[in-house]
């Protein structure tokens, strides 16, 4: 332990020396850029000083720093999509920091030709491999349920995103399972971010400032999880005034409220708050409007609660406190119940200290969850992880270039009741803490961009450190044409337990990673009880023309090591059993795997017309030390297009569809029945008379498949000005417009097929004040 944190101390202490190393006989501005009419920050416009080539694009917070300029008088200029430009006169004297904001507003008129020549300059300066940055703008494009566009519906269409359909909710990442893929709201873990209706999330899109989806290889920023990471950033609230928007539709109603607490001004701070709030009524709707569904009513409710509090200083700094309880129930055809909870709260702080040439950057949260699960005629299955998070970061801004390092602590504790295929208790509770510290640099040299980065991650519960270097590259050939590489190695601690079997798997449960694993796997000594993955993905961006852009991808993500819940444990772990092969004795097993495959992406953004096109070909497979086989996420072809468009004397009328083809997942086919003997007395049990339960006899695993899913979402919207800033939006959607039968599951004691949603029409109001 005392060596870890000297290698983490000397990660911060390099860094240190080589920041203040690099100021000299230069001044910098840095800054933030302001909505003037809301005070709210404006993400990724460019700043620059006129007739030079020093420039920046503002952050999710709105921050920009211009380093390495030469002492004189400048024109600051901010310029970004949809807005006005402006700009201010600045001074910036020799080894000199100057500190301003600026302020623009939404252009009446977009400048389409000024978007793509900014959205282009920002794919030359930055690597952005296998990464995707959503704004709400961008989610407004695919078709709602109701009147509220969803992240969840958004992530769907993202290259290498596989989801297992309307119910469900869960996502798969480039082959990694949900456990493996890390979810940060404003820098606090969200374990469940989906809800069992697969077509909406916890997160209210109008809360959400951006997203940053990283499908893989992603930099030693973030850590402790091994396919891919998502990390959104919600916005502060109206910093000049009371707005707020209500909505109500078939599915669910939600109310937003956010305001000054102190009103922004040029020579002072500001304080606001946001609010909001959703609430599922589908299972009661659904018993009069869609009776053709379920005359039962469609069992799907939740409940989602958000709030924030946003303090901001004179110079930009700011420091933000939120919280959220968000909460899911399901009743299935009165066979199944699950419910979960999971809430959380925390702080975090941006700070631009006087003389200091960086951004400082804190964050400190708890979060909490808890699921559990009822069958019929089966054990309940639960789940709980609470836990905390602190982290420290430093950022660097040297002319083009940046350096960015900090630290992380996380402890967390898990609680887990589960039983396997062939009945055995497994039982885990654990409190585990976890210490990592990162270093990165991006370095521009002419066409060519370089981010190697370098992460060492603690797992104490385990007594292991994992160091992890990783490396992002970018060359542009030319002005249109641009080719990228990342990869690196990854580690994680927990895992999930859900049963292969099950053809729709709707439970997760969180464990630590166990100690008591098996000593030999495949022939080899297993000397590391850690889940371990490298990526690499390789790629390229071509212009096409002016609007027409295509993005290829292919990626491999070789898990060298996986850990499993022991599907085929028979015996207990003790002495009397040590003659037993561990991987009939064991709780968890050891596995490996891979996943890869090859992502097109191709789009068009033009004045009035959209279109998004994604196609994913992938393979993904495990290996258990006895048998090869598809996970049952093993999706080999995925399409996704997505077509936008606004009509209307006053282009007051959208019109946007999405259609989604994805071929059929693995599952394990049922052979045949027979009378299970439970044998509850022992030895004792009269077999001749007991009475028996229904026994399955299972195919080898997961070497069915499910049928091809495709599905068409349409909807039609229409708004009307009622003010200022009044607007009453009408919304008309229909989901699964052709009324396709796309399996969800299948009930093996009944031995009949159970859908996914049918087609389903929606309408919906709402009132933005």
């Amino acid at each position: 332990m005392k060596k870890v944190i000297k290698e983490l101390a000397l990660i911060i202490i390099l860094g240190l020396v080589f920041s203040f190393s690099s100021f000299a006989q230069k001044g910098t501005v840095r800054g933030f850029v302001y909505d003037e009419a809301t005070g709210e920050s404006v993400i990724f416009a460019s700043v620059f000083l006129e007739g030079t080539t020093y420039g920046s694009v503002t952050d999710a917070n709105g921050y920009f720093a211009i380093s390495k300029v030469p002492a004189g008088t400048y024109e600051l200029v901010v310029s970004a999509v949809g807005w006005e430009r402006s700009s201010i006169k600045v001074v910036i004297e020799a080894d000199g920091i100057l500190t301003t904001k600026l302020y623009t507003r939404e252009a009446v008129l977009k400048l389409e030709e000024l978007v793509i020549s900014a959205e282009r300059q920002k794919l030359k300066t930055q690597i952005y491999t296998s990464v995707q940055k959503i704004t709400p703008k961008q989610m407004s494009k695919i078709p709602t349920i109701g009147t509220e566009p969803d992240l969840a519906q958004y992530l769907q269409v993202l290259p290498g995103v596989i989801f297992t359909g309307d119910q469900g909710g869960q996502l798969y990442i480039r082959g990694g399972a949900p456990i493996q893929n890390k979810v940060l709201l404003d820098g606090m873990i969200i374990y469940n971010p989906f809800h069992s209706i697969g077509l909406f999330s916890v997160f209210d899109s109008d809360v959400i400032s951006v997203a940053d989806v990283y499908t893989g290889g992603f930099g030693a920023k973030y850590g402790g999880r091994i396919s891919s990471i998502m990390d959104i950033t919600t916005r502060d609230g109206n910093k000049k005034r009371i707005s707020g928007k209500l909505s109500s539709s078939t599915f669910m109603s939600k109310a937003l409220l956010e305001g000054p607490l102190k009103k922004a001004s040029d020579d002072g701070g500001s304080a606001s708050f946001i609010l909001s709030a959703k609430h599922s009524y589908l299972k009661e709707t659904s018993k009069y409007l869609y009776t053709y569904v379920d005359t039962a009513g469609l069992p799907f409710n939740f409940t989602d609660l958000y709030g924030k509090i946003s303090m901001n200083g004179r110079s930009g700094s700011k420091i933000n406190f939120f919280g959220f309880n968000f909460s899911d129930d399901v009743t299935y055809r009165g066979i199944t119940d699950i419910g979960w909870n999971t809430y959380g709260a925390g702080s975090n702080v941006v700070l631009v200290p006087g003389d200091f040439p960086a951004l400082v950057k804190a964050n400190i949260a708890y979060s909490s969850y808890s699921i559990r699960m009822n069958e019929a005629d089966q054990q309940p299955r639960e789940s709980s992880i609470d836990g905390f998070n602190v982290g420290l970061s430093f950022v660097y801004f040297f002319g083009k270039d940046e350096l960015d390092y900090g630290i992380e602590v996380l402890g967390f504790n898990t609680n887990f009741n589960y039983f396997n295929s062939v009945g055995r208790k497994i039982t885990q509770q654990q409190f585990t803490t976890e210490l990592a510290g990162y270093v990165k640099y991006k370095m521009t040299l002419g066409k060519l961009l370089i981010e190697p980065s370098f992460r060492l991650h603690y797992y104490a519960s385990l007594g292991e450190a994992s160091p992890e270097p990783r490396l992002g590259i970018k060359y542009n050939l030319s002005d249109i044409f641009r080719v990228k590489f990342s990869g690196g190695v990854y580690s994680q601690n927990l895992i999930a337990a859900n049963s292969d079997r099950d053809v729709v798997n709707l439970f997760y449960g969180f464990l630590s990673g166990p100690e008591n694993l098996q000593k030999e796997f495949d022939g080899k000594d297993v000397n590391t009880k850690l889940q371990k993955s490298n990526h690499a993905i390789f790629g390229f961006e071509l212009d096409i023309t002016n609007r027409w852009s295509l993005n290829v991808e292919t990626y491999i993500k070789d898990n060298t090591q996986l850990t499993n819940i022991n599907r085929n444990k028979l015996y207990d772990d003790t002495g009397e059993n040590q003659d037993k092969p561990d991987y009939l004795r064991k709780d968890f097993i050891v596995e490996t795997g891979q996943a890869y495959g090859l992502d097109f992406l191709l789009k068009y953004d033009y004045k009035k017309l959209y279109f998004w096109g994604v196609y994913s070909l992938g393979w993904v497979n495990r290996y258990d030390g006895i048998i090869q086989y598809p996970p049952h996420f093993d999706r080999r072809h995925n399409v996704n297009l997505v077509a936008a468009y606004t009509f209307g004397k006053d282009l007051n009328w959208e019109f946007s569809s999405r259609w989604n083809l994805g071929s059929g997942f693995p599952f394990t086919q049922t052979q045949g029945f027979y009378e299970k003997i439970p044998f509850h007395d022992g030895i004792n049990t009269d077999y001749t008379t007991a009475n028996g339960e229904l026994g399955i006899v299972y195919g080898p695993l997961n070497q069915g498949r499910l049928p091809y899913y495709h599905r068409l979402d349409m909807n039609i919207k229409r708004s009307f000005v009622m003010g200022d800033y009044s607007n009453i939006d009408v919304t008309f959607s229909v989901t699964n417009v052709y009324d396709r039968n796309n399996i969800f599951y299948f009930d093996r004691v009944k031995y009949e097929r159970v859908d996914q949603l049918p087609l389903m029409p929606t309408l919906g109001i709402s009132w933005t004040f």
